[in-house]
């Protein structure tokens, strides 16, 4: 593993944390840094429920019952996707640009310290209902994903799923 790319090789989901507040300036470094992740058109149609209150997070949790760490998380976030501004109004075109965007935050998010778990909501339609309701998402956002946020109890090993089975040069 090329040690220059240790910040993607020791980012991995993280599922326990420490009681220690994330400042609201990492929170702003992590939007930002969702933010200037690629969109298709430069539509950015994406946009961000941050979450620090202790009931507000729990909240979620219940929603996301496969989300139990967010308990143990000092932040979050609920990433939603507006299909209005999205490129040509295509829900696969706002999934990409989300998914840049969340990818972009789980590695500044491990490059400042911090331990993050990527939640899957969209397309399961109960995950999605609850979150719609818990935060009285307007019919056009479309909850895509949570994610938790917080200091990790033990940083965890830096990895590499590299698989030259899956590599394919110049052809199939």
């Amino acid at each position: 593993m090329n040690q220059k790319l240790d910040f993607i090789f020791t980012r991995r989901s993280v599922r326990q944390y420490q009681d220690r507040e994330v400042s609201d300036d990492m929170i702003h470094d992590l939007l930002e840094a969702g933010m200037a992740a690629p969109s298709a058109v430069a539509k950015d149609p994406w946009h961000f429920i941050v979450l620090k209150n202790r009931e507000t997070i729990n909240k979620l949790a219940d929603v996301l019952t496969h989300g139990q760490m967010l308990r143990q998380a000092t932040a979050a976030f609920v990433v939603c996707g507006d299909i209005t501004q999205a490129h040509d109004g295509l829900e696969s075109y706002m999934l990409q640009d989300l998914s840049a965007a969340v990818e972009n935050i789980l590695l500044a998010a491990n490059a400042l310290g911090l331990g993050t778990c990527w939640l899957g909501v969209h397309p399961r339609q109960e995950r999605m209902e609850g979150i719609r309701k818990l935060f009285n998402l307007p019919d056009n956002i479309i909850p895509m994903c949570g994610i938790a946020i917080g200091w990790p109890k033990e940083p965890p090993p830096a990895r590499t799923r590299l698989n030259p089975d899956k590599v394919h040069r110049e052809q199939w």
